[in-house]
């Protein structure tokens, strides 16, 4: 996960098969699956073959993802996610997903823009 304020940090892929889509992009672009716990089930960290670094998540559409659509999401770092959510819900934007406390993660929120857009936020760990 990148820490640079402003730049893409994290990518999602919320689905209800995330086992099926692990196995897909696993064979497909070589990524090496990690097991995430969440709660009561597994999501899934795609580590780069190689490096191993963490390169994005396969998760399933459950829990607070339950609502989200099937799609790749990306994530922003920002500084100070409550302020940032702030500044999205004064320009006219909505909260779509949290603010969640994800441990060493971080903390993250889905927006929605004006536009209907949908993007993701993140504020890593101290």
């Amino acid at each position: 996960m990148s820490g640079v304020v402003g730049t893409i940090g994290w990518v999602d892929l919320t689905i209800p098969d995330a086992g099926k889509l692990r196995d897909f992009y696993s064979e497909v672009v070589g990524w090496k699956v990690e097991d995430t716990p969440v709660g009561d089930y597994e999501d899934y960290t795609m580590r780069a073959p190689g490096t191993g670094a963490a390169v994005a998540g396969v998760c399933h559409a459950r829990g607070v993802n339950a609502d989200m659509p099937a799609q790749w999401l990306i994530y922003v770092t920002v500084a100070d996610l409550d302020q940032s959510i702030a500044r999205c819900e004064a320009l006219g934007g909505k909260v779509r997903v949290g603010p969640n406390d994800m441990g060493s993660f971080g903390r993250l929120a889905v927006i929605e823009d004006p536009a209907g857009a949908v993007a993701g936020l993140i504020q890593p760990p101290n």
